[in-house]
């Protein structure tokens, strides 16, 4: 994911230290046949991607006929950006027929997550049951510079992350999908297991056979899965994030129907 190019941060976190260490991983387990669904696992696994401005113009009908059935794209982040090209690229995967939902990256050093929730309900996270809006998920990692935990404590950091869900429930009647590493939510929360609960799981977890996850959901399961930063996909020039769906498209309609 990729932040605001305002905050002359060009590069997202997960493409920063660790980033080399990753990609080597990722290319080691590929060539061995872990990090890509087997047969089996494609019909449970269903191919997903998240983009941002930074992939440039897309061409969303190649990106649904190569087979991504959904995609996350990037809303808003803070309460005073919203993505140059999310006006274009939110109607433009609908109308191919993606699957497509909204997210906001979390800024919970600048503003209240009531505050950050309002605004990205209002820019582009609302929920409508057309079958083809996935609830909208907020972004929790630690930025590209700075204190990976933006400052708060755990205890803050609880507060902050119950306040969006709060005021995202209110705005859209939806749990809010939580996009996070097990590392920095176990870290910044203190290995709070409060909303496994309630909120879905997008766990970004590149080059490995399965997902390592955070406190709480490990007795659950994850529904999204980003596992590598360095896809690429027919319709979009450069690399990509890829993600699966942990289930079969019935469940993922069911996920966008909120049935």
């Amino acid at each position: 994911m990729k932040l605001s190019p305002t905050l002359n941060r060009p590069r997202s976190p997960r493409r920063g230290l660790r980033a080399a260490v990753v990609l080597f991983t990722a290319a080691v387990l590929t060539a061995a046949g872990l990090a890509v669904a087997s047969p089996a696992q494609a019909q449970t696994r269903i191919a997903g991607i998240d983009v941002s401005n930074y992939q440039g113009a897309i061409n969303w009908t190649s990106v649904r006929n190569s087979g991504v059935q959904w995609a996350y794209i990037k809303a808003t982040e803070g309460t005073t950006y919203k993505d140059p090209r999310f006006n274009t690229n939110y109607p433009a995967a609908h109308a191919a027929g993606v699957i497509r939902g909204a997210y906001h990256f979390a800024r919970p050093n600048s503003s209240s997550g009531t505050a950050q929730a309002d605004y990205f309900a209002s820019n582009g996270g609302a929920w409508s049951a057309d079958g083809l809006t996935l609830p909208g998920a907020v972004d929790l990692e630690a930025p590209p510079s700075g204190a990976a935990c933006y400052g708060l404590t755990t205890t803050q950091m609880r507060t902050w992350i119950t306040d969006f869900y709060n005021r995202y429930k209110t705005r859209t009647g939806r749990d809010v999908v939580i996009y996070t590493t097990a590392s920095w939510w176990n870290t910044c929360t203190g290995s709070w297991t409060g909303m496994a609960s309630k909120s879905p799981l997008w766990i970004a977890h590149w080059g490995a056979a399965a997902p390592t996850l955070p406190a709480g959901w490990s007795s659950t399961t994850w529904t999204f899965w980003q596992y590598t930063a360095t896809g690429s996909v027919p319709g979009i020039s450069g690399n990509v994030d890829r993600d699966h769906f942990n289930g079969a498209r019935d469940r993922l309609i069911a996920l966008a129907n909120n049935t």
